[in-house]
């Protein structure tokens, strides 16, 4: 069974923040909320934690898996970016954005997506998630906490629990997140391309939403 942790979601306490991190180290799976939706996490290199969020949301090799970052910092780390498409995401991070970019060797194939070797990366405008990506020094590899077959992300923690406990390592129940998900643009041939409508509004980008 899943531990469950209720954590402040403006003042996240360092002590619970700091045991979710090792759980996370440890080869966790763990449901913690965005500036979007509820997501799920693990550590990036761990292929046990990673096959085990695709067997729970039945994913294929097609899925794009998302690098949660605490900022851009290591953008040049995971992602081939250019000065232009780099100041675009800096003026959209942080925020409930995934961008869709060509990886670097530094990431995982089982990450990539099989074909197009691309990314997803994110910098998530929320307390929780930035304390825990502070904390653990690294990306957090993430996908939203949707079940098979559900049109929306799941909101509510405590069914979370009823329903995966005892598939999950830690449930962060940070208050209520949005069944929204993230607005996904693919920047992997340098120019925006909208994926996704979510909670990012894309106007900006001379995008329309479909």
């Amino acid at each position: 069974m899943s531990q469950f942790f209720v954590i402040h979601s403006e003042t996240p306490q360092k002590r619970l923040i700091l045991q979710a991190v090792k759980i996370i180290q440890s080869g966790g799976v763990v449901v913690y909320p965005t500036d979007s939706s509820y997501a799920l996490g693990c550590k990036i290199g761990d292929k046990n934690a990673v096959n085990r969020i695709r067997m729970l949301r039945q994913l294929d090799d097609r899925h794009h898996f998302t690098l949660a970052c605490k900022d851009l910092s290591d953008l040049g780390t995971y992602a081939k970016v250019d000065n232009s498409v780099y100041r675009t995401l800096k003026s959209l991070t942080p925020g409930p954005y995934t961008f869709l970019l060509k990886a670097t060797r530094e990431v995982p194939r089982r990450l990539q997506h099989a074909k197009r070797k691309t990314i997803g990366l994110r910098v998530p405008d929320n307390e929780i998630a930035s304390a825990l990506l502070e904390a653990l020094g690294e990306p957090i590899c993430t996908t939203t906490m949707q079940l098979p077959d559900e049109s929306f992300a799941m909101t509510d923690p405590y069914e979370i629990k009823d329903i995966l406990g005892h598939q999950l390592d830690l449930i962060i129940d940070g208050g209520y997140c949005d069944i929204e998900s993230t607005t996904v643009i693919d920047f992997s041939e340098g120019v925006p391309s909208l994926v996704r409508m979510g909670k990012g509004e894309v106007t900006s980008l001379g995008l329309e939403s479909s």
